[in-house]
């Protein structure tokens, strides 16, 4: 089985780091691309073509629910998930608006992030 390939936008250095790690060791996920903010996110996601792209909700620049908006405009075939510290009801509905698929809390498990990741790129 392929693995499913990932763009992963996250501002934080010391989580995006934990998670390029992380990413690294499972073998049915295949990092493409980690970026520190939104703004080349259209670009890479269109150069790249990844299953699913994982964005922060909070992003200097442009927030997540603008990244989205943009992912799924320019890159209507990528799957969007969302990682946040926290998150209400109209934020998870402006992201659900914007295409976002899931959104996983940063404290949940690392299993957890992944399992989101594997159902968006359509694998188990």
């Amino acid at each position: 089985m392929k693995p499913v390939r990932v763009v992963l936008i996250e501002d934080n250095d010391v989580f995006r780091d934990a998670l390029v790690l992380l990413f690294d060791l499972q073998e049915d996920v295949e990092l493409v691309a980690s970026l520190a903010d939104g703004s080349e996110a259209v670009g890479v996601c269109a150069k790249l073509a990844p299953d699913v792209a994982v964005l922060d909700y909070r992003l200097p620049c442009l927030d997540g629910v603008d990244v989205a908006c943009a992912i799924r405009y320019a890159c209507p075939d990528v799957a969007l998930v969302c990682l946040t510290a926290e998150i209400d009801g109209p934020a998870a509905e402006a992201l659900r608006d914007a295409g976002v698929g899931e959104c996983v809390l940063k404290d949940e498990p690392f299993e957890d992030i992944v399992a989101a990741i594997r159902r968006a790129g359509g694998g188990a």
